[in-house]
């Protein structure tokens, strides 16, 4: 916004001046003239005990912490106009969980890659290798192959507990910047966010701590200098920061790594069907007899659904800009509870539920309400990726 500045009579500035000017250079001394001062002396360099405690606390965790921050960089292979191979490489953060050389990254850092290479705050660069990842939740963990001795673990807190407001403090490698520090709040929790393979990850912290295009994978800490998440994404509209961050909670990942590290994978169960939300509208147009639950358009073959005998759509209607798949089964409940869509189902399998486990559905075929056992099955690994 442009501020107008005051104006004076410019008759009366000039009147002013030479009045001035008579008074100086008329008086028999001539114009005054003033001892050269002499230079104010150099500050001392602050000490720690002069910044305020905010600042103290932010340096304390930067020096315990960023020793255990890690540099991420990726080899892939592409093609050029000739379909000549070129590399390709990329960059992003993580962060070590142990003495054994295990660290914690994002899976979009590390997935199609041929090669990894992890340089450590002493700027030792190591060859890594890919253990584990989840691409539901965006997570993964590589290693790599270094005296115990010579590797800072960072602590792992805890992401049930937090509450908006809170300090967020973030190190990473923006842009390649080597173990870059930001600073914010929490500044809200329990978002959802969709991971590259569509699913949605659930009690995603925001923060309004800078995050930029490498930081991924690094974590986000509180003021005990704990990580509470794995910075995982931002939105902007210009590619770069605009204060609203995103980060998987250290919960998630504390649930997730060890079975990442003893399987390469993590188990999801999977009840194999494809369907479209119900909506208030949608049951409208359709006369569906529910306003909520998951229309099956398709069941996977052989899949848990088809075993216990759900039924997939039969006949193409057009609907709006879509076309659907209509005359399946409508899932409705599931173990006593409202399936209100999709995400809420596949979040009720994800949280409570294993693979092996048997689940009951209410579906409504035809008007008729039906309750259907299946046993879950592992979700396929083209699903996954």
């Amino acid at each position: 916004m442009m501020r107008k500045l005051g104006t004076i009579s410019v008759t009366a500035a000039i009147t002013a001046a030479m009045v001035i000017l008579y008074f100086e250079f008329n008086s028999p001394a001539g114009p005054p003239r003033e001892a050269p001062s002499p230079l104010p002396a150099a500050s001392a360099a602050p000490r720690v005990e002069a910044l305020s405690e905010a600042e103290q606390v932010i340096i304390r965790i930067y020096r315990e912490v960023s020793p255990a921050v890690v540099h991420i960089t990726s080899t892939a292979v592409g093609y050029d106009f000739f379909f000549n191979q070129i590399p390709q490489r990329g960059t992003g953060s993580g962060f070590i969980i142990n003495e054994q050389g295990y660290i914690v990254t994002n899976n979009h850092v590390v997935e199609d890659t041929q090669s990894l290479e992890v340089t450590l705050a002493s700027g030792k660069k190591i060859p890594a290798r890919l253990v584990g990842r989840d691409p539901n939740n965006d997570l993964a963990v590589i290693k790599i192959d270094a005296p115990g001795e010579k590797l800072q673990a960072a602590r792992l807190g805890n992401s049930e507990q937090l509450q908006i407001g809170q300090i967020t403090i973030a190190i990473g490698n923006p842009f390649g910047l080597d173990r870059t520090v930001t600073t914010g709040v929490v500044s809200s929790l329990k978002r959802t966010l969709r991971a590259p393979n569509g699913r949605e990850i659930r009690n995603i912290i925001q923060t309004d701590a800078a995050i930029n295009p490498g930081n991924s994978g690094g974590p986000l800490l509180n003021s005990r200098g704990e990580v509470i998440g794995i910075n995982t994404a931002i939105f902007s509209p210009t590619g770069g920061s605009v204060g609203i961050g995103f980060a998987i909670p250290v919960d998630t990942a504390k649930r997730l790594v060890p079975e990442l590290i003893s399987k390469g994978r993590v188990s999801h169960p999977w009840l194999g069907v494809r369907g479209v939300n119900v909506t208030r509208e949608l049951s409208r147009r359709l006369k569906l007899p529910s306003e909520h639950g998951v229309l099956v358009m398709q069941v996977e073959p052989r899949s848990p659904a088809a075993q216990a005998g759900l039924r997939g759509g039969d006949r193409r209607v057009p609907v709006g800009n879509m076309v659907l798949l209509l005359g399946g089964d409508l899932i409705v409940g599931i173990d006593g509870q409202k399936v209100e869509n999709n995400d809420k189902l596949v979040a009720y399998l994800d949280d409570h539920k294993r693979v092996g486990q048997t689940v009951e559905l209410e579906i409504i075929r035809q008007d008729q309400r039906l309750k259907l056992s299946a046993i879950l099955g592992e979700q396929p690994e083209e699903q996954r990726s």
